[in-house]
């Protein structure tokens, strides 16, 4: 059984590979085409960092095409190996159906670990290097929209909320601007700053060109909300103290999809805390932890190809009908993610409930026909 299962291991990986070269060659050529635009208009923006660039978004393309990729390198193999009569000497030499599932198991746990690695640790490197590549040779900065990144916090009954514009490659914050609360709702200081550089893991601020407005306020009346005085002053550098990290304003910046796990997990109970909505970045991090898992339930849905008989003229009919079965998957998985944000169901059983819909079809089917044989 060790040469059978190392035949599939061989095939099956070499068929992914080869797919999953063509779709990121597809990406890379697309890609380019975009960067060409700034080739030789923007001075010091050469080629050869267009190449660059370009390169540095492969592995984010690669873990977001990795489970499609599964899916039609695992039919193909199966599904040839149905044609040729191959997998049926195999269930011959004493390969069954459980010794087959649990082949095929194994395999997607490779695929799984390694979806896992690309997600969590090579594509966020790869895109801070890419955005320290824009922001060196094209003077660009990572936007958070009109309004700018927003977050807050509770310290000692004071609400303080900060607001960053943008972040550029080394991780600093342009256009702070932090308000600070009292119990009663009125405003006590607020700060603008030209930029900040933050501690990633330390609520330790340092702020740049500061404007400092402070505001006092009588206690003629308890609802009085009119500040009584105002004190402005300007500083060249001023530390700040708060529970916000580093780490936390990168994550307010960037696309929930592009964070890591535990960036998203701190983030969010940051948010639940200081009592912010967290639905769109608890669903966000229950998919980043099932999306690998997604490439256990593509190779669990080839499996079953193999148990079918068809003629080299039916063959490409359902490997096209298992590719729209994976595409599926993966529209069901965005409908549930944005039906779970808007109706507020749990994130869990938003972010799992594909999966399991589609094992457990694909199981199904795979029972089925192996009661045929």
């Amino acid at each position: 059984m060790k040469i059978v299962r190392r035949l599939i291991y061989k095939e099956v990986l070499s068929a992914v590979a080869f797919v999953s070269l063509g779709f990121l060659a597809l990406f890379f050529f697309f890609d380019l085409l975009d960067e060409m635009r700034s080739v030789g208009r923007v001075p010091g923006y050469t080629l050869s960092y267009a190449l660059m660039a370009v390169a540095l978004e492969i592995p984010n393309h690669l873990y977001e095409l990795l489970p499609i990729t599964v899916l039609i390198g695992t039919i193909f193999v199966m599904a040839r190996f149905a044609q040729t009569s191959e997998f049926t000497i195999m269930r011959i030499s004493g390969m069954g159906p459980w010794l087959a599932l649990r082949t095929m198991v194994v395999l997607g746990l490779g695929f799984v670990l390694l979806t896992g690695i690309l997600g969590d640790y090579l594509a966020p490197a790869a895109e801070r290097l890419a955005l320290q590549a824009q922001a060196k040779y094209l003077g660009r900065s990572k936007s958070t929209g009109s309004t700018g990144a927003w977050l807050k916090e509770r310290v000692d009954g004071h609400t303080i909320a900060v607001n960053a514009g943008t972040v550029d490659a080394n991780g600093r914050l342009q256009h702070v601007r932090i308000f600070e609360f009292d119990a009663n709702g009125r405003m006590l200081q607020q700060l603008h700053a030209a930029h900040a550089q933050v501690a990633p893991t330390e609520g330790q601020w340092q702020l740049y060109e500061v404007q400092r407005s402070r505001f006092a306020y009588t206690d003629a009346a308890e609802s009085d909300n009119i500040a009584s005085s105002v004190v402005r002053e300007h500083l060249p550098t001023l530390e700040y103290a708060s529970n916000i990290t580093g780490d936390m304003m990168l994550a307010a910046v960037h696309k929930p999809a592009h964070m890591p796990m535990l960036e998203l997990w701190r983030f969010t109970q940051h948010l639940k805390a200081n009592e912010q909505s967290a639905q769109k970045y608890e669903i966000e991090f229950w998919r980043k932890v099932f999306y690998p898992l997604s490439c256990l339930v593509m190779v669990v849905l080839a499996l079953p190809f193999a148990y079918l008989h068809f003629r080299s003229s039916g063959i490409a009919g359902y490997i096209f009908g298992g590719v729209m079965a994976g595409i599926s998957f993966f529209l069901l998985n965005n409908v549930f993610s944005y039906a779970g944000n808007l109706q507020h169901w749990s994130p869990l059983w938003s972010a799992a409930a594909p999966g399991l819909i589609y094992s457990a079809l694909s199981l199904a089917a795979f029972g089925w026909l192996v009661a045929r044989q």
